[in-house]
C-alpha cells in the first residue's frame, strides 16, 4: 500500500493556524495592539475602514526590527519572547507563540515598515497570502507600522461570514477599550473612515476609564484595593444604582491582560447580593497582579480564558474585596453594632434632671389569705359622659348583621389599559379568564385556546411597530422637558445608526452629543420612565449582534421594542384586556408565532379533553 500521509505545504498549515488566531478582524487589531506593546511602544495609532475589511494599519514609536528580524516575524513560530518550554509559565509579555503575523500574512496583503533606533534606513516588506512580493530598503522613523489589507482574500467562505461593517467595527472597538484600559501608561489613537474616535493621552486608570467612557463615568467609580501574598487586587466598580441591562462595561485584567472568568464574575456578583435590580448587571473595572507562574494563560488560543493555580482563595479574597468597598464607601447598607441605641438620650428629655419614681408599698398584702383585698389608689371621680345616646343614633335604620364577622381583604392589583382602543372598550364575544398570571384562556367552538400573553403581545407590537417604521407615520408624545441620558462613544454611534429608525416609531432628539442623548418625543406606548430601559435593550441588542438574526434593521428595533413593552409572565390582566389580547392577536398577519419564532397559543378541542376521561 503507498503512503498515504505528507506533510502540508507552509501556506496551507498558515491558513489552517490561522483559522484558530485570526477569526474576524477585531482579532488582528488584537494581536498587532499586543505585539507593538511588547516593542515597548509608549504611544500606538490604530487606523481602519470598513470594519476592518478593506484596512488595518497599527503604528507605533517601539523598538523596530531589524531587516533579517523583519523577515524572520512572517515565519512560523518564530518569537523573541521564549526559548524554552519553561519559558511558558513565566510568561512577562503579550504574544509568545510566533503564530500571529505568519497567520495574518496567510490570508491577508500584508505591509510592514520597521526600524530601529541605531539603523539609519529601514525596511519594507509585502507579503500576500504567505508569499513574500519584495523587500526593500525604506526611510521611516523608529518603530513599526503594519498594514493589513483584503482580510481573507484567498478565503471566500469566510469572508461571507464576517458579518457588516457595523457589526465589525464595534468587535474592534471592544479589542481596543481591553488593551487601551489595561495599558493607561501608553498613549492611543483610534481612527475610523478617516475620522478620530479616541485620542487617549497616558494617565492613570482612572481618567483612563473615563477618557473612554464619558465624563459622568467618574462619579459612578468606586475604589477596590486589596493587597495580600497571594494576589493585588486593584480598581474600580460602578455603584449599583448604575447598573445595566446589558454586560457592557465588565473588565478583569490578569497581569495586565485581558481575561474572561465566569468563575471570578460570580464571586463579584455575590459582593452585590441584595444591592441589584433584577436583570441588572454591575459594571467594574477590575486587576488582578498574580505571580506568573501561578497563572496559565496558553489553555485557548485568544488567550482571555485563563487557568489559576488557587480559584477558590481568589475567589473569597475578590468578593471580599469589593463588598469591603461597598461598605467603606457607603454604597452598601451597613449597621453599627457597637452602639446601643437603649442608651440613645430622646431629643425632648436632653435638658432634664431625672426625678426619683414613686413606689406605693400596700403593708396589709397577705398572699396566703382565702380571700384577697386588693387596695387601689383613690383616683379622682370621673365625669359623666354627655351624650352617649347619639352614639347609637342610626343603628335602626342599618342592615341587620349577620352571625360571622365582615372581613376585608385587599385586592390584588390588576394592569389596567394594556391594550386600550380609541374607538372605545371591545366586547367579549367568548369567555376568557387569567390562568396562573401567565396564560390566557378562552373558547371557541371547538373547544378553548390557551395563549401566551406575553408572546402574543410581543406578535401585536411588533406588527405594529413595523408598520410604524414602513410608512413613517407613528405618532409621538412630546416631553415637558427633554429627557437626558449618558452613554459610551461606542453606545452613541450605536445611536446614530439607527437614529431615522428610531425617528420612524416616535423617538425625537433634541442633541446627540459625545458622551450622551437628549430626548424630547418619545412613542405613545412608552412612558417616561421607560425611555432608558428601551434604549439601553435596544444598544444591547446591537452589541450582540442580534440584527444578524433579523432580515433588517427596522425588523432588529421592531422586535427589540416588542419585546421590552410587551407584558411579562406574572401581570394580572383585567378582563377587557384579556379580550383585547384575543381580538388583536388574531388580526395579525402571523398569529401563530411570536417575533422569535415561539408559538403564541395552542388549541385543545372537545375530542382532546374527552381523550383525557377514557
Amino acid at each position: 500500500m503507498a503512503d498515504i500521509i505528507r506533510l502540508l505545504p507552509d501556506h496551507v498549515a498558515n491558513q489552517i493556524a490561522a483559522g484558530e488566531v485570526v477569526q474576524r478582524p477585531a482579532s488582528v487589531v488584537k494581536e498587532l495592539l499586543e505585539n507593538a506593546i511588547d516593542a515597548q511602544a509608549t504611544s500606538i495609532k490604530l487606523i481602519v475602514k470598513n470594519g476592518g475589511k478593506t484596512l488595518i494599519q497599527v503604528v507605533d514609536n517601539g523598538t523596530g526590527m531589524s531587516e533579517t528580524d523583519a523577515r524572520l516575524s512572517f515565519e512560523r513560530h518564530a518569537t523573541s519572547k521564549i526559548q524554552r518550554a519553561e519559558d511558558l509559565f513565566n510568561l512577562h509579555t503579550k504574544g509568545f507563540r510566533g503564530e500571529a503575523l505568519a497567520s495574518i500574512a496567510a490570508i491577508a496583503h500584508v505591509e510592514m515598515i520597521s526600524k530601529t533606533e541605531v539603523q539609519e534606513v529601514g525596511t519594507h516588506l509585502k507579503i500576500e497570502g504567505s508569499r513574500v512580493v519584495s523587500q526593500e530598503v525604506a526611510v521611516a522613523p523608529k518603530g513599526t507600522s503594519l498594514l493589513v489589507k483584503n482580510l481573507f482574500f484567498n478565503i471566500p467562505a469566510r469572508r461571507n461570514f464576517l458579518k457588516s461593517d457595523q457589526v465589525e467595527f464595534r468587535h474592534i472597538t471592544d479589542e481596543f477599550h481591553r488593551v487601551a484600559l489595561a495599558h493607561p501608561n501608553i498613549a492611543f489613537q483610534f481612527y475610523n473612515n478617516g475620522g478620530e474616535l479616541f485620542n487617549l493621552p497616558e494617565s492613570d486608570f482612572k481618567k483612563r476609564i473615563v477618557h473612554i467612557f464619558g465624563r459622568k463615568t467618574n462619579e459612578k467609580l468606586v475604589p477596590v484595593e486589596e493587597d495580600t501574598q497571594v494576589v493585588k487586587i486593584s480598581g474600580f466598580i460602578l455603584k449599583p444604582e448604575y447598573a445595566k441591562k446589558s454586560r457592557g462595561e465588565q473588565f478583569f485584567f490578569a497581569n495586565e491582560r485581558f481575561i474572561k472568568s465566569p468563575y471570578l464574575h460570580h464571586a463579584l456578583l455575590g459582593a452585590f447580593e441584595g444591592l441589584l435590580r433584577q436583570g441588572s448587571h454591575p459594571g467594574y473595572f477590575l486587576k488582578l497582579a498574580v505571580d506568573p507562574a501561578t497563572i496559565d494563560i496558553n489553555i485557548h488560543p485568544t488567550k482571555t480564558e485563563v487557568k489559576f493555580d488557587d480559584e477558590h482563595t481568589l475567589y473569597a479574597m475578590l468578593r471580599s474585596a469589593v463588598k469591603h468597598s461597598l461598605g467603606q464607601f457607603n454604597v452598601a447598607p451597613v449597621l453599627d453594632f457597637e452602639q446601643d441605641q437603649n442608651l440613645d438620650t430622646p431629643y425632648g428629655h436632653q435638658n432634664r434632671s431625672p426625678s426619683v419614681p414613686r413606689v406605693s408599698v400596700d403593708t396589709a398584702f397577705n398572699p396566703f389569705a382565702e380571700t384577697r383585698s386588693v387596695t387601689l389608689p383613690r383616683s379622682a371621680p370621673k365625669k359623666r359622659a354627655q351624650g352617649w345616646e347619639q352614639l347609637y343614633e342610626g343603628l335602626a335604620q342599618r342592615e341587620p348583621q349577620t352571625g360571622g364577622s365582615t372581613l376585608t381583604f385587599e385586592s390584588e392589583a390588576v394592569s389596567q389599559g394594556f391594550f386600550d382602543r380609541e374607538h372605545g372598550d371591545l366586547q367579549p364575544h367568548a369567555t376568557t379568564f387569567q390562568l396562573r398570571k401567565k396564560y390566557v384562556v378562552t373558547t371557541i367552538k371547538s373547544g378553548m385556546v390557551i395563549i401566551n400573553q406575553s408572546r402574543a403581545h410581543q406578535r401585536i407590537l411588533y406588527e405594529g411597530f413595523l408598520k410604524d417604521i414602513t410608512i413613517k407615520e407613528a405618532t409621538s408624545q412630546q416631553l415637558l422637558f427633554p429627557l437626558q441620558m449618558s452613554f459610551t462613544p461606542s453606545e452613541i454611534q450605536i445611536v446614530k445608526e439607527i437614529k431615522d429608525s428610531l425617528g420612524a416609531v416616535g423617538f425625537i432628539f433634541e442633541r446627540i452629543g459625545e458622551d450622551g442623548v437628549e430626548v424630547k418625543g418619545v412613542p405613545v406606548m412608552v412612558s417616561e420612565s421607560e425611555v432608558q430601559m428601551v434604549m439601553e435593550q435596544l444598544i444591547s441588542d446591537f452589541q450582540l449582534e442580534i440584527p444578524g438574526d433579523s432580515f433588517s434593521q427596522s425588523d432588529m428595533l421592531a422586535k427589540t421594542l416588542a419585546k421590552t413593552l410587551s407584558v411579562k409572565t406574572g401581570e394580572v390582566l383585567d378582563e377587557a384586556s384579556q379580550n383585547a389580547l384575543v381580538n388583536d392577536l388574531f388580526g395579525c398577519k402571523e398569529a401563530t408565532l411570536s417575533p422569535f419564532n415561539k408559538p403564541t397559543y395552542i388549541t385543545l378541542t372537545e375530542n382532546d379533553i374527552d381523550r383525557k376521561f377514557i
